[in-house]
């Protein structure tokens, strides 16, 4: 099997990543015409093209393969460089930006948990990379070899990848006092519903649906979105009295202790479970990423007999 030059590989991962050669070449510190030559080097070693110059611009599948090859030797030098911290814990080198870590973590985990459990780890300078993206997909990011693990909900192991429950986050309806007088003062009905704006994150989330169908026993709902890309976002924009929002109880407890919000369902609510995936290599990286959301989730998310 051929040898790959670590240098032409990281060079296809960054051209990927950053979505373009230019910005490849800032992130290595290089030219572009060398960033141009180490991709037609690889491509000439490979007999095969591994990007598609499009917009945007992706890799081919023998691409992908590189790229997952790419980040599991990132893996083996990211649990060297622990080892050697080790050994050496006065020589704390900085990661090369290029050396990221990354994993996939849907947003409401990210605003309530996920940062917590990841801090002792950020804090002894693992160079994490955490891409934002719908429980229900961030499982694609690990399925195309672009990230090394995800939270998710998926309940079975990808294939070469072994999978960890954490437990369930628990999503309420709420909406800001002065909307629920004006447009709901009947209450958040089976019909009340089809009347006021639902705050969602984008067009990936059917949470809002769901919360409907399940809390009033509907087989199929529609409500009217009003798209807000953020997990804290969409609590300030109920608050303000945007719309009724449709988010973890975790981020909305606060201001519903302090009147700021009212449960429009009180007693009601969605319990998404959710999964930590992985590559199934023997990584203390991996080891260590897994029982840091492992136990966070232990202590915050609901456990099976809460759930």
């Amino acid at each position: 099997m051929s040898t790959f030059d670590p240098a032409a590989l990281e060079c296809l991962a960054a051209i990927v990543e950053e979505g373009g050669f230019e910005r490849a070449a800032r992130r290595l510190h290089i030219t572009q015409s060398a960033v141009s030559q180490r991709l037609r080097a690889l491509e000439a070693q490979v007999g095969s093209v591994l990007v598609v110059r499009s917009r945007p611009l992706r890799p081919t599948t023998a691409g992908q393969l590189l790229l997952k090859h790419t980040r599991q030797l990132r893996l083996l030098r990211a649990d060297l460089e622990r080892d050697l911290q080790e050994l050496a814990p006065s020589t704390r080198g900085g990661a090369r930006e290029e050396e990221r870590i990354a994993i996939a973590i849907n947003a409401d985990s990210i605003a309530t948990w996920a940062l917590d459990a990841l801090g002792d780890l950020a804090r002894d300078r693992l160079p994490l990379e955490i891409i934002a993206d719908d429980q229900d997909f961030t499982q694609e990011w690990l399925r195309s070899g672009q990230v090394l693990g995800c939270v998710t909900t998926l309940r079975t192991a990808l294939r070469g990848c072994r999978m960890l429950p954490l437990g369930a986050m628990h999503y309420v309806a709420v909406a800001a006092p002065s909307f629920v007088r004006r447009h709901l003062p009947q209450g958040l009905t089976a019909h009340s519903f089809r009347d006021v704006p639902f705050l969602s994150f984008n067009r990936k989330d059917d949470m809002q649906t769901e919360f409907i169908m399940r809390t009033f026993g509907l087989r199929r709902a529609a409500v009217t979105r009003m798209f807000v890309p953020s997990s804290e976002g969409q609590v300030h924009a109920a608050a303000a009295g945007w719309g009724v929002g449709v988010v973890p109880e975790l981020l909305a407890r606060p201001l519903l202790e302090d009147g700021r919000l009212v449960d429009l369902a009180p007693g009601s609510s969605v319990a998404v479970q959710l999964y930590w995936h992985s590559w199934n290599l023997e990584s203390e990286v991996l080891d260590a990423l897994a029982e840091a959301l492992c136990s966070a989730a232990a202590r915050t998310l609901a456990q099976p007999a809460e759930a």
